[in-house]
């Protein structure tokens, strides 16, 4: 009889491959992977075109940036966050959610040090300094709060008896009254916008709602009133007054880019802008590579926001459900604001455009981020139920 002949080893990422790595890879959601790693690349591209720009601006006598810096820099936490957003991506649901607790519980305390020992740059105070590295408590802290008020409200429907609702508003106060102090206006403005969000989603009275809404624009004019830096980037949003070089510079790099762009390398007025890396380098893809490569980034953030939300149809888990709904709906109101404002429709509000500016606090953070989000929204058909599916169901 003839011997068998060779058979090859069994294929990558089988069906029945039980390892952890194997059950990650068939319940993942794949196409919001490569959405994300799609977008992640262009954010290289992006600070490849703003680098040069970036490096001749913050250059100094005693110190000269090569042109690559902030691209080599960026590379660098870009290999330093993919690590981290798959290995997030890989919790389960349970650890996701204890991670998430801590995690808020020990940035809070970071939050509330930075007043007394934090770094200021721009007139800011953001920031505390762990030997070399700069780090943001505020960015971190953002997507574990979010999943931390998913949890709050989830219980909910576990026992309708638990004051779940006003918990999680005070302590959305309290994140306020810390994120103000810095003052960091954006930042407090983005987590009570999903905090509402996620509170309409949870059945959130509309009377509520609208009791909200009005002390919401009552704060923001008292704001107006009483805080100078306020009143200063509003007026200069309303009028045109005053300093307004970054916006006007911003706008030159649309106009000199046009629809199709002037080419890579080849801008011009990036060299005038500030923060060209960071908050206005929407502004350099406008010039470099035009309109319609600004519209198919946007499409981008509206292509991952809609497909999370998409995945959410069928979900029967409430802490999954508005977790992740958090989670999208700060990263779509994220990129939103970033280009809003290099588009003069907002007022300047110091924030990053996700996964396109340079930063690694902010990389890192929404590597983080995604990584939950990616971790939630897997479907995983060993999963046990929640237990008050039934409840969520109803």
């Amino acid at each position: 009889m003839a011997s068998r002949p060779w058979a090859p080893a069994a294929t990558t990422f089988s069906r029945g491959d039980r390892t952890a790595l194997g059950r990650w890879f068939w319940t993942v959601d794949k196409l919001l992977v490569t959405l994300v790693l799609v977008l992640i690349a262009c954010g290289i591209i992006a600070v490849a075109a703003a680098s040069p720009a970036a490096a001749q601006r913050l250059s100094g006598r005693n110190f000269k940036y090569e042109d690559l810096f902030f691209l080599k820099r960026q590379i660098f936490w870009v290999v330093a966050g993919l690590p981290v957003m798959f290995g997030v991506s890989m919790l389960p649901i349970a650890w996701a959610k204890r991670f998430s607790i801590v995690g808020t519980v020990v940035l809070l305390v970071c939050l509330m040090l930075v007043p007394f020992f934090g770094a200021g740059a721009n007139g800011a105070q953001r920031w505390l300094l762990i030997g070399s590295f700069q780090f943001q408590p505020s960015e971190f802290f953002k997507p574990l709060f979010i999943v931390t008020t998913a949890w709050l409200l989830a219980l909910r429907f576990e026992d309708r008896s638990l004051p779940t609702m006003q918990l999680s508003f005070g302590l959305v106060i309290v994140v306020a009254a810390l994120l103000i102090q810095q003052p960091d206006f954006g930042q407090t403005a983005l987590i009570m916008a999903v905090w509402l969000v996620q509170a309409m989603l949870a059945g959130m009275s509309i009377w509520v709602l609208v009791a909200l809404a009005t002390v919401a624009t009552l704060g923001m004019g008292l704001a107006y009133l009483t805080v100078d830096h306020v009143a200063s980037r509003i007026d200069k949003f309303l009028t045109g007054g005053g300093d307004t070089y970054q916006i006007d510079k911003a706008l030159d790099c649309f106009r000199a880019g046009g629809l199709f762009g002037v080419g890579p390398g080849e801008g011009q007025m990036k060299f005038r802008l500030p923060e060209a890396q960071t908050d206005y380098i929407f502004s350099v893809i406008g010039e470099e590579f035009g309109m319609i490569a600004c519209l198919v980034i946007a499409m981008l953030y509206i292509a991952i926001v809609v497909r999370t939300f998409i995945l959410l149809l069928d979900e029967e888990d409430p802490f999954a459900f508005l977790a992740a709904a958090g989670l999208a709906t700060q990263f779509g109101l994220q990129a939103t604001i970033n280009m809003m404002v290099n588009l003069k429709l907002l007022p300047s509000k110091g924030m990053t455009l996700p996964f396109i500016s340079h930063g690694g606090s902010s990389f890192l953070a929404l590597c983080m981020g995604m990584g939950l989000l990616l971790a939630l929204t897997r479907r995983n058909p060993y999963r046990n139920a929640s237990p008050y599916a039934e409840r969520w169901r109803a």
